[in-house]
């Protein structure tokens, strides 16, 4: 066994001085000089660092191609440097194997295998390529000229290039696994449905709800200059909300109703909508408003083009079934679901996340938010259908959201007939530290802590105790058990074509 090692030594070792030969045999001019500087300028992952920085000032798939590139040039590094180098002691290159003019100065004294520097340019540019392929692509002939350039200025052997690339591919490749490329989202899909044309504005009924955190008093006015011949109500400080909704669905010639307000106030209307059988127009207004974003309402003229061309689709609702009072005499309180619900830590991390977004964007604001809470929160101990948890999060989402993670941000379909639901737990020891680790490192949809699963039914129950329930951004405390269902496609909205 040993005499077959040595032989394929030898045979290695030939091939290597076969290979240096004919490197040594090209004629020297300015490439040299190139090779050098670029050799030089991959010293400590100096080159990289600078792409990374350079890609980083790009927000989305470019930023974060960046980060994954470094964790796995990093990973890379250190498998090289600490690992291999060590269990593999081999000599360089001397000046009798190459022109002295062409080696690289100083002359590093570590192990010849593997090559440190062709591990760390494979792996950021793999790392990088795995998130944004034409990064990658872009990446790539400095990568290979990093590697090359560790032979042709004596620093390496051309079998520690070939191990050191391969050992960075690998890096590349296994952190993907802990720290996951995102899928692609789908495109958006709508399920056509007929729907009045509003010309003007004419029969439809429209609430503002005035305590939406954008109204403003020229809002009002926007609205008559955009549907002068819509019926609009003004909901104030002390009127009952759902009154007045119920009031303007009522009004006589009314065709669709309008509403122009938050998450809550939109599945109030949509409450109101679905029961009279009208359509929903979603107006883009209100602290947030998720559905008007899904339904691709992002202004007044969205709204506008599709009510006057009456282009609509389909939606599903959830049913909300919350138990709230004493175990002998509850109250059964009953919401309807156009986007999300959650127990537990998340209306908190919602909060944190807004308030950092505008100075951080979205991803990065996400994981700063989830830090800060899960740093300070406690668990609650709950049963989800039949199975009980010690939970961080319990999120019900309205349809099926994206990124698949415990970022859920998009949802390009509304009418997919299930419930997104998605647990952080904390029922394994460590669980702080499992949770807090999986936050800084970006793997939380990939931790065994995160359940994410798609139903048509889900119950909750508190074990008798009480907890917090956020639906569509409206709290509601003292529930003692929720149960979640689906109605598909009950609900008619208006929507610009696609």
């Amino acid at each position: 066994m040993q005499s077959k090692a040595r032989a394929g030594h030898r045979w290695i070792s030939r091939l290597d001085r076969y290979l240096v030969r004919h490197v040594s045999d090209l004629p020297g001019g300015n490439h040299d000089a190139f090779f050098r500087r670029l050799s030089a300028a991959a010293n400590n992952g100096k080159l990289w660092m600078g792409a990374a920085a350079v890609m980083a000032a790009f927000p989305g798939r470019p930023r974060r191609a960046a980060l994954h590139g470094l964790i796995a040039q990093g990973v890379a590094s250190g498998v090289t440097n600490i690992v291999f180098k060590t269990l593999l002691p081999r000599s360089r290159p001397l000046p009798e194997h190459l022109p002295v003019f062409r080696f690289v100065h100083p002359q590093p004294t570590s192990s010849s295998m593997p090559s440190g520097h062709s591990a760390s340019a494979v792996a950021f540019a793999v790392g990088a390529g795995l998130v944004k392929p034409g990064l990658g692509a872009a990446l790539a002939p400095a990568a290979v000229g990093v590697a090359y350039s560790r032979v042709h200025t004596g620093a390496h052997w051309p079998s520690d290039v070939v191990f050191g690339s391969a050992i960075g591919a690998a890096a590349a490749m296994a952190t993907r696994r802990w720290w996951p490329v995102r899928p692609p989202i789908p495109a958006l899909t709508r399920t056509a449905a007929p729907a009045p044309r509003l010309p003007a504005g004419e029969g439809l009924s429209i609430v503002v709800n005035t305590l939406g955190g954008s109204f403003t008093a020229e809002t009002a006015g926007a609205l008559h200059e955009v549907f002068p011949n819509a019926h609009i109500v003004t909901v104030e400080s002390g009127q009952d909300l759902a009154e007045q909704i119920a009031a303007a669905a009522d009004n006589p010639g009314t065709l669709a109703l309008g509403v122009w307000g938050g998450d809550g106030t939109v599945g109030t209307a949509a409450a109101a909508a679905v029961e009279r059988g009208l359509p929903l127009l979603a107006l883009p207004g209100g602290t947030l408003n998720h559905f008007a974003r899904d339904a691709g309402i992002g202004s007044l003229r969205d709204a506008l083009a599709a009510a006057t061309e009456g282009h609509a689709a389909l939606a599903d609702v959830g049913l909300v079934t919350a138990e709230r009072g004493l175990a002998t005499d509850p109250e059964v309180i009953r919401l309807t679901m156009l986007n999300t619900s959650s127990v537990g830590l998340y209306p908190n991390l919602v909060r944190r996340r807004e308030q950092l977004q505008p100075a951080l964007g979205k991803p990065l604001a996400g994981v700063v938010a989830m830090f800060r809470t899960f740093a300070a929160g406690t668990p609650t101990t709950l049963t989800v259908d039949g199975i009980r948890h010690k939970v961080w999060i319990a999120y019900v989402g309205r349809g099926r959201f994206y990124p698949r993670d415990h970022a859920p941000l998009v949802r390009p379909v509304l009418d997919d007939g299930v419930l997104d639901l998605r647990l952080i737990t904390a029922d394994e020891s460590f669980a702080r530290l499992r949770l807090l680790w999986s936050v800084l490192t970006g793997t939380v949809a990939g931790s065994r802590i995160t359940h994410l699963q798609e139903a048509t039914e889900v119950h909750i129950d508190a074990g008798g105790a009480p907890m917090a329930l956020a639906v569509d951004g409206e709290a509601l405390a003292g529930v003692r058990a929720v149960a979640y269902s689906v109605r598909p496609r009950a609900l008619t909205y208006y929507s610009p074509q696609p």
